[in-house]
């Protein structure tokens, strides 16, 4: 959601008349295109990436490799500290470049618009960091294997439980033995009566 703030506050009132004299639509940070141009990137790759990710992790539970988990899990972590990289950069960038904007009166009309993609911006980096520690977290959760691996279970749902493997390695060649509590098989046991209807 930052990210959209971001690109489509730029895009939409950040490109504005320096005055009537000049028709021309300039970037409201100092009228450096790559202010702008930077922040409508950052704010793409971020807006596509989450939505790989989403979808990432909606089909993670049909991952069957544990590579592929552990691959998975690290374009995470690595996807989340490089934009959260990419939008400190973008923070530094257009505030500085905000700083130094001489507020005519047709750049005052986008200065809200630059104001939110500033604001958002440095929320962005928050999140971004959030986002890596998270996975960073489910990184070493998955070291123990409990997240990555599922391959003991059968992908067939009517499948059965595997049993526990013996202490010595080495399956019994005994048959099972009689449940309990069947000690007396007397159609009725004592005190039980048959309800008659």
């Amino acid at each position: 959601i930052f990210s959209i703030v971001v690109f489509g506050s730029i895009v939409n009132e950040c490109y504005v008349n320096k005055d009537s004299q000049h028709p021309e639509l300039l970037c409201i940070f100092n009228e450096n295109e790559s202010a702008c141009s930077y922040g409508i990137a950052v704010g793409l790759i971020a807006f596509f990436g989450c939505i790989f990710f989403f979808v990432l992790d909606l089909h993670f539970q049909q991952i069957s490799s544990v590579k592929d988990r552990k691959r998975a899990v690290l374009l995470d972590l690595g996807f989340s500290g490089f934009l959260a990289f990419l939008w400190f950069v973008a923070f530094c960038f257009l505030a500085n470049q905000w700083q130094r904007t001489t507020l005519t009166r047709g750049f005052a009309q986008g200065a809200d618009a630059a104001r939110a993609a500033i604001t958002f911006s440095f929320f962005s980096i928050i999140i971004w960091v959030v986002l890596a520690l998270r996975a960073l977290q489910r990184y070493r959760l998955g070291t123990d294997m409990s997240l990555f691996a599922t391959e003991q279970f059968g992908t067939d749902p009517s499948a059965s439980y595997p049993g526990y493997p013996g202490g010595s390695g080495v399956e019994s060649t005994e048959s099972y033995q009689s449940p309990p509590f069947s000690e007396s098989l007397e159609p009725n046991p004592k005190g039980y009566q048959v309800p008659a209807y």
